[in-house]
């Protein structure tokens, strides 16, 4: 009996999955590249925290299913740097029988161009990829979300959050 252990997968999160939260005007738009789509939000003075769902193949089985290593996150920053931008990467394991969920924050490493906090919020496309320092198997009663939080200066900043990408390992 075959099985598959694939060392390359990635899956795309479309920005219609992120959680945008309670903060801000955010709009789901046309991307500025055509056929492309966003998240997008141009309110001065805010933070925002947005939650990132990584959704990749799980299993019950210890290591099978998926070793998340990492996220790449594509966003633009246009007509005005922001205060801040922040990552936060949290694994969840699910209550049993609609017991409390258990959050425990990873931890990651910012790509070469983003780990800076200067080179986060400048305005420019962005493709901020947090390397998970220990990849993880995921169980069947866990998940991942990143957490952004984006601290906006004024009244000229908008960001675009375009996507995201799940890197890992699928073994079963």
């Amino acid at each position: 009996m075959g099985y598959v252990h694939d060392t390359h997968c990635s899956k795309f999160i479309p920005p219609t999955l992120f959680h945008v939260g309670a903060v801000g005007t955010w709009t789901q738009a046309a991307g500025a590249v055509a056929g492309t789509i966003c998240q997008t939000v141009n309110d001065a003075n805010q933070t925002s925290t947005v939650n990132i769902p990584i959704v990749i193949p799980s299993c019950s089985t210890a290591q099978t299913g998926s070793l998340l290593k990492s996220v790449e996150v594509d966003f633009t920053i246009r007509a005005g740097a922001l205060t801040a931008l922040t990552a936060v990467f949290n694994k969840i394991t699910r209550g049993a029988n609609l017991g409390i969920a258990v959050v425990a924050p990873l931890a990651f490493t910012y790509d070469t161009g983003h780990d800076i906090a200067a080179e986060r919020i400048d305005v420019d496309e962005h493709k901020m990829t947090l390397t998970l320092d220990e990849p993880i198997w995921l169980l069947n009663t866990e998940y991942c979300l990143v957490e952004l939080t984006i601290d906006q200066a004024g009244a000229t900043d908008v960001i675009d959050l375009l996507g995201a990408v799940a890197n890992y390992t699928y073994r079963v």
